[in-house]
């Protein structure tokens, strides 16, 4: 059974940044696409970011694109979002998801199968 678990969240101020890890185990990271998605309070999930297996091409919500950065590392079985221009409504609960799967992935919320339990993210003044 894969496991997710996402670490880094935390309190930072408007226009600070923040490193999301995802750390994956019970395989290797590199036979799994990975998503980053996001819950506000009172909102639905949302994509946020994702990396896919066959040639780490990377999609980004168009929030996010500039600020965010999504990587691998296979050596450390680790997926990573960077953040960076934080503004209030980047605040929600990040997860990380994963499906192993060869063809390009996108952020619809179906396309996963693993979960992580999420890590919280707060910007505020």
């Amino acid at each position: 059974q894969l496991r997710l678990v996402e670490s880094g969240g935390g309190a930072v101020q408007p226009g600070g940044s923040l490193r999301l890890s995802c750390v994956v185990s019970g395989n290797s990271v590199e036979y799994y696409a990975i998503g980053w998605f996001r819950q506000a309070p009172g909102r639905l999930r949302e994509g946020v970011s994702c990396i896919s297996v066959s040639d780490d091409s990377t999609k980004y919500a168009d929030s996010v694109k500039g600020r965010f950065t999504i990587s691998r590392d296979n050596a450390k079985n680790t997926v990573y979002l960077q953040m960076h221009s934080l503004t209030q409504e980047d605040t929600a609960v990040y997860y990380c998801a994963a499906v192993r799967t060869l063809r390009k992935v996108n952020l619809y919320i179906y396309e996963y199968d693993y979960w992580g339990q999420g890590t919280q993210v707060t910007v505020s003044s």
